[in-house]
């Protein structure tokens, strides 16, 4: 492949289902590789660029639209551009998909019991920990949770995309298991071979 070609990979699914850990060993694979890859992350970007912004529908249209924007300009300065983001709604994806001749969407997939346990285990971070945990229990008693948005699996669901390039079934797949099914997608894709 011609490495001035840019192109932009997003890894989507459900907060705790793997995408950034398996996004982030893809990242440092294709910088291995001599690859010019720029990573971004929506927790990251969203706390630079919007460190006021909410969970609403509303903050979140702004926010992935900005966020899609920004990959699109990287693509077409000849960058390759990891997209690292849950993008619940199919709108979200589709509308860098047509911006970008050449775009990827790797859905990693696993049940909401699978996304819980693996969140529940994240340290508090770039984003509140233990969301699922605390959206049951709003949805329970009515408590509220200042600075809880909708969370995407509880409140809100995910919309999975027929046209996305690849699935990774990621409930009982080891973090080495998922990445190396990622690579051979990857390798084939970008004619790295």
């Amino acid at each position: 492949m011609n490495k001035k070609e840019g192109w932009a990979v997003w890894f989507v699914g459900l907060p705790g289902c793997g995408k950034s850990s398996i996004s982030k060993e893809i990242y440092k694979y294709l910088t291995e590789k001599g690859l010019e890859v720029v990573y971004l992350q929506l927790d990251e970007w969203r706390k630079k660029y919007f460190p006021e912004a909410g969970y609403t529908e509303e903050d979140r249209k702004k926010v992935y639209e900005k966020f899609g924007d920004y990959g699109v300009e990287l693509v077409n300065k000849g960058k390759g551009v990891i997209f690292d983001a849950t993008a619940y709604k199919v709108w979200m994806r589709r509308r860098v998909r047509e911006k970008i001749k050449k775009f990827a969407e790797i859905y990693i997939q696993c049940s909401i019991e699978t996304a819980m346990k693996r969140e529940s285990s994240r340290p508090k971070g770039l984003v509140m920990a233990e969301i699922y945990a605390k959206a049951l229990e709003r949805k329970r008693t009515g408590k509220e949770f200042p600075g809880l948005g909708e969370v995407i699996g509880i409140d809100v669901p995910f919309e999975e995309d027929p046209e996305a390039e690849l699935v990774v079934e990621n409930d009982t797949l080891s973090l080495d298991e998922a990445v190396k099914l990622v690579k051979d997608f990857i390798n084939n894709w970008l004619n790295l071979r």
